[in-house]
């Protein structure tokens, strides 16, 4: 129990340890500032241990709950947890400094900014740097980069969620020897031309669903073959348009960008990890990725162009559109739809193409 005191104060002194100059023993003491200024180190029976006037000393800035260290000129020092308590002394004698310190530490201007330019140069990153290093990546990607790409990802959805083809050989070879004439047609010619090739799957969970992976193997799914029926111009219009992803190089693109991104936020996370290769390499990840509208433009209309070079239908991918459309409507489990969305823009858009490649309407 403190014993009376000889300091002036108006303001209850605040409880805390004194150290010596020197000396790493502490002493149980007391701070007290007077109205004249003068800061008082008291012992418990009240003698004074140390003083000075306040704008003498060096009181520490307030930081969460850290203890707080008043220094005198020789070097002793005063130490308190109780903050509140030292702002309460202090600021009459320099008004506003101890809460304009501790607002400071609360509102944290350092993280905002910090923050703030973080988002800025991530965006940039993303918007200007990005598209620029992708293309870089795909310029300076050998084929077998792909090829062990495009082999891991199938793998991966083989056994996950693909099961062998129920189609009938006879439906398969028919469906690959119209797939071969598209290929034939396209404008690069051994060695340049992607190692294109057809397959068969059950795509279960996927429904009906078509897609290009980046070496040129063109998965089919026997939902989609039996949506459209005995109509086998239609579904070469759908390999059509993914032949022309692997064209553009779309798919590629697209892995690239997506490990950019998820490069680019576990780098600000500070953890890198496996995320960027597994985006690589996952089947469901290639299958999670969704075309740009400038893309499924460009691929809608290298099938038009491609069915028409091989002598079939250039509106057939339209007209699968419109089946899918009418058939499965815009829900969100709806395959191919999830994917390559049959907006009745993008349908007249490619009729519109079709008919001016030379199509019936």
């Amino acid at each position: 129990m403190w014993k009376g005191s000889t300091l002036d104060s108006e303001q209850a002194p605040v409880a805390g340890q004194w150290r010596k100059a020197g000396e790493a023993r502490a002493a149980d003491a007391r701070l007290a500032i007077g109205a004249d200024g003068m800061a008082t180190v008291a012992d418990p029976d009240g003698a004074a241990l140390a003083s000075g006037a306040i704008r003498a000393l060096k009181v520490s800035d307030r930081v969460g709950s850290i203890p707080r260290q008043v220094t005198y000129p020789d070097g002793g020092v005063f130490e308190t947890g109780d903050n509140d308590g030292i702002d309460r002394l202090v600021a009459p004698h320099s008004p506003g400094s101890a809460g304009f310190i501790h607002k400071l530490e609360r509102f944290r201007p350092r993280l905002v900014l910090f923050v703030l330019a973080t988002i800025v140069l991530g965006s940039a990153v993303y918007r200007y740097a990005m598209p620029l290093l992708v293309e870089a990546a795909i310029s300076v990607t050998p084929p077998v980069v792909t090829t062990l790409m495009s082999k891991s990802a199938l793998a991966s959805l083989d056994r996950a969620i693909f099961e062998p083809s129920q189609l009938s050989a006879e439906r398969r070879k028919s469906l690959s020897d119209g797939f071969a004439e598209l290929v034939a047609q396209t404008d690069e010619t051994p060695p340049e031309r992607a190692a294109y090739a057809l397959t068969f799957r059950t795509g279960g969970p996927i429904g009906p669903n078509a897609f290009a992976l980046p070496d040129g193997t063109v998965v089919l799914t026997d939902e989609l073959v039996e949506l459209a029926g005995n109509d086998d111009e239609m579904i070469l219009g759908v390999l059509g348009h993914e032949i022309g992803h692997v064209d553009h190089k779309h798919s590629l693109r697209q892995l690239y960008r997506a490990a950019g991104v998820t490069a680019l936020i576990m780098l600000i996370g500070g953890d890198i990890g496996s995320s960027t290769e597994d985006i690589m390499v996952q089947g469901a990840a290639l299958l999670s990725l969704s075309y740009s509208r400038d893309a499924e433009t460009d691929a809608d209309r290298f099938s038009v162009a491609l069915m028409r070079k091989a002598g079939k239908d250039p509106a057939a991918i339209a007209r699968f559109f419109e089946l899918l459309r009418d058939k499965l409507g815009d829900r969100a489990d709806a395959g191919f739809l999830s994917t390559h969305p049959a907006t009745p823009e993008r349908i007249a858009e490619t009729r519109r193409y079709a008919s001016e490649a030379g199509g019936a309407d």
